[in-house]
């Protein structure tokens, strides 16, 4: 099989934007808890209650931005539950996830301090849901606030003096279903509403994000950018990578999409799987490019300057839980699957750079698509992980247009692209190309001309294994990570390559 990949090493215009590579954490399962946090009486190692490993992890993936609280747990958190002595913090029910008790020990003061460890820009998503217009108000002004106010008091009060630095804030979370049930016409008013009070008081503006589209919702995106475009920083689309949705979806004749649970929905296992299962998540993942340029079109229709991003702050794969685990914690094995659909959607995010200005998988630890998985003290770096550690080159890289011909293999009536590439140019002139093969059996050989460069020097990385469903375990966590690549020659004009069946690949090009 042979393809071609062209790219203009001169055509670069604009940034990958570092928060591509963004994470998301919600207080579901064991994310927050067993996962960010154990306590300071931990026998686990930690600082200040936050895991060690965990911050060693993240930080050598150079994570550049956190969303928390949620996701639907957002739109029930009422944030002065979180803040005091923890002994005295309000237990609750967490409903959206399992029934199980929320002791709040994990809060505002706590996540600040984790993104401080992590260095990492925090993301708060406010509550639009079940939450007021002055509780959201009052949390911004607790957080950031500097002059005198009872609520300025009330965090000195409790060992905060100065306030902390936050630039991202969002204006409720998926408010068309768990936040509210909203229509968008609904809460593109609300939104306008409760914007209004999300105030300055640092001295850089925040950055305010509105909840956007589920999937092909592009009703939604419209109603929003019409109405309430001149007020928000970013749009935030939601879309999962799944065999089959789980979800019953009605139009509403002002279309308005109503969604419903579908009963006894099977999502599949994320291990045991057959071929079909495979590239169904690799179609999925390449549906990706359609909701971007779709939903990018209708932006450029009220904001043909760009000054909306685009944010996926939800993203990633999505099966069923592991046998023998609580389902509503959403927990789910991760395999070299996850890897290379990881791979073809962040590949999609660098080619939309120019519009898409934030992603955060779904979700960093113990959840869905997590980049890692702990077990008590024992903590493993999934394949997905590694992609991350891979690409991390492309953060804040000057985006490169490609120009890729490559065969297409056929599934359900869909066809899907053999081969799925980006790549940039950092400051020191080095050129990184990622590279997914999608093709369970067979190699693909690419040809890729570099117009501007004669390449002197190449290096590679390639993440794959013998099995689709080959993952890290706690007995074997290092089945899965990248290895050096040397299926590559120079050409005066650029490069040949040999990239195995599923697999992900990185070159380094000078």
């Amino acid at each position: 099989m042979r393809t071609t990949l062209k790219i203009d090493t001169t055509a670069g215009k604009h940034r990958i934007n570092p928060n591509i590579y963004g994470h998301f954490a919600e207080h579901l399962g064991r994310c927050i808890y067993d996962g960010f946090w154990v306590g300071e009486d931990s026998p686990v190692p930690n600082t200040r209650g936050i895991r060690n490993d965990i911050i060693k992890a993240l930080k050598n993936i150079k994570i550049p931005v956190l969303r928390w609280p949620g996701g639907c747990f957002a739109d029930e958190y009422h944030w002065k539950d979180g803040i005091g002595p923890r002994e005295n913090r309000a237990r609750m029910v967490n409903t959206h996830w399992g029934g199980v008790v929320e002791n709040n020990h994990f809060g505002t003061h706590e996540f600040f301090d984790l993104c401080e460890l992590l260095e990492t820009e925090p993301y708060i998503c406010g509550n639009v849901g079940s939450g007021t217009v002055r509780e959201m108000q009052e949390w911004v002004e607790y957080m950031t606030f500097d002059g005198e106010s009872p609520l300025v008091a009330l965090r000195r009060a409790n060992g905060r003096e100065k306030p902390w630095s936050l630039k991202y804030f969002g204006v409720g979370n998926e408010n068309w279903g768990c936040g509210g049930r909203m229509r968008a016409e609904y809460y593109a008013d609300l939104y306008r509403q409760y914007s209004l009070y999300v105030r300055d008081y640092g001295a850089a503006p925040l950055e305010k994000i509105a909840a956007g589209p589920r999937g092909d919702n592009y009703h939604w995106t419209e109603v929003m950018m019409r109405e309430a475009g001149h007020f928000m920083d970013g749009l935030a689309l939601h879309y999962y990578t799944r065999v089959n949705d789980h979800n019953i979806v009605i139009e509403e004749p002002d279309g308005n999409k109503i969604y419903l649970a579908k009963p006894n929905a099977v999502r599949g296992s994320a291990v045991d799987f057959e071929a079909d299962e495979w590239y169904a998540i690799m179609s999925a993942a390449y549906f990706t490019e359609e909701l971007i340029t779709k939903h990018s079109a209708i932006m450029d229709k009220y904001d043909p300057e760009k000054k909306v991003a685009l944010i996926v702050d939800e993203w990633g794969t999505w099966f069923d839980v592991e046998p023998g685990t609580n389902p509503g914690f959403l927990y789910q094995q991760n395999t070299l699957r996850d890897a290379v659909s990881a791979g073809i959607s962040l590949n999609i995010f660098n080619n939309h750079s120019d519009r898409v200005r934030m992603t955060n998988i779904a979700q960093t630890i113990n959840v869905l698509q997590a980049p890692i998985l702990t077990d008590g003290a024992k903590m493993l770096l999934t394949p997905t992980y590694h992609v991350y550690e891979m690409y991390q080159v492309h953060q804040d890289a000057t985006h490169l247009p490609v120009e890729l011909i490559t065969g297409e293999h056929e599934h359900d009536g869909q066809k899907i692209p053999w081969l799925s590439a980006s790549a940039s140019v950092d400051d020191n002139g080095k050129i990184h190309l990622t590279l997914c093969n999608i093709n369970l059996r067979e190699s693909v050989e690419i040809n890729c001309s570099l117009a501007g460069l004669n390449p002197r020097r190449i290096s590679g990385q390639v993440l794959t294994a013998s099995a689709m469903n080959t993952h890290n375990t706690f007995d074997q966590p290092e089945q899965v990570k990248p290895r050096q690549f040397n299926e590559y020659e120079t050409l005066s004009d650029g490069l040949k390559a040999n990239l195995p069946p599923m697999s992900v690949v990185l070159l380094e090009v000078m």
